[in-house]
């Protein structure tokens, strides 16, 4: 699957780091979300966030996002402060998000699904039509490299299975560019098959430049070997860091609950 020079990782340097953050921290109200978080994305690796509910995992991928805004701490993005005020600050510089629900609209089919919001249109002028031949072969293109192209342009998504609903999702977001991709809970709900696909997708967008960063529960199926690093998120703080080949599941679900604090804090 050759997706540059079409994407923005087209020109990142393995290892560079994409997306940065130094000591985050978000309060609701009285409550802590996030505590002095540090954390790094690097081009052409998938990093695994994992933790029990309620860690912060979601309120972290929002902050990256530009939904959240911080109170404390600094968004670098390839080496330069980056303030995000919404999404679309995150997603004009190259981060891009799927999020579990997967944001599709069932009654429109892929085409419509994939241009969802930034619709191809002709001049006002005349009536600012939508471009639908063009889109299509946008679309045709972005599948075919994604190795994705049986996949019909014209069936409504809501009578898709979970795993073709899923690629759909992912074609999206890197219809646009990215160079940072955060994906939460892609796997989720998946059969067996399904999830394995998902999974060499996920992969390939890391082989082609691109940083991943992955919310996975699937801890000792698609966290232990899919992913490069796993960090594991308790009460809002990063507790502990692991190459993802020198650990097992059952390391990272003993972090997770707060287990042997000297196995938590292993590297």
């Amino acid at each position: 699957m050759t997706l540059a020079p079409e994407t923005n990782a087209a020109h990142t340097v393995p290892g560079e780091t994409l997306l940065e953050l130094r000591n985050i921290s978000k309060h609701f109200g009285g409550v802590r979300a996030l505590s002095n978080v540090d954390l790094q994305i690097k081009a052409g690796e998938v990093v695994g966030l994992v933790g029990d509910n309620g860690a912060g995992k979601s309120s972290l991928v929002k902050t990256m996002s530009g939904i959240y805004r911080p109170d404390e701490g600094e968004i670098l993005f390839r080496g330069q402060p980056a303030d995000l005020k919404g999404p679309n600050d995150a997603k004009e510089l190259g981060i891009q998000t799927v999020y579990q629900d997967l944001a599709l609209c069932d009654n429109l089919d892929a085409v419509q699904n994939l241009f969802l919001g930034r619709e191809l249109a002709g001049p006002r002028l005349f009536g600012a039509r939508i471009k639908r031949a063009q889109a299509e072969q946008r679309a045709r293109e972005v599948l075919k490299r994604m190795r994705l192209d049986s996949i019909s342009l014209t069936r409504p998504v809501g009578a898709m299975s979970g795993g073709q609903r899923q690629n759909i999702a992912i074609a999206r977001s890197i219809l646009w560019t990215p160079t940072v991709v955060l994906f939460d809970e892609p796997t989720a709900a998946l059969s067996h098959t399904a999830a394995l696909k998902v999974s060499e997708l996920i992969r390939n967008l890391a082989d082609e430049g691109m940083g991943v960063l992955v919310i996975s529960h699937d801890i000792h199926q698609f966290v232990v070997e899919a992913t490069d690093r796993v960090l594991v998120l308790r009460l809002g703080r990063i507790v502990a860091e692991y190459k993802s080949k020198e650990v097992t599941g059952e390391t990272i679900v003993n972090a997770m609950v707060g287990g042997n604090e000297g196995v938590n804090s292993a590297r």
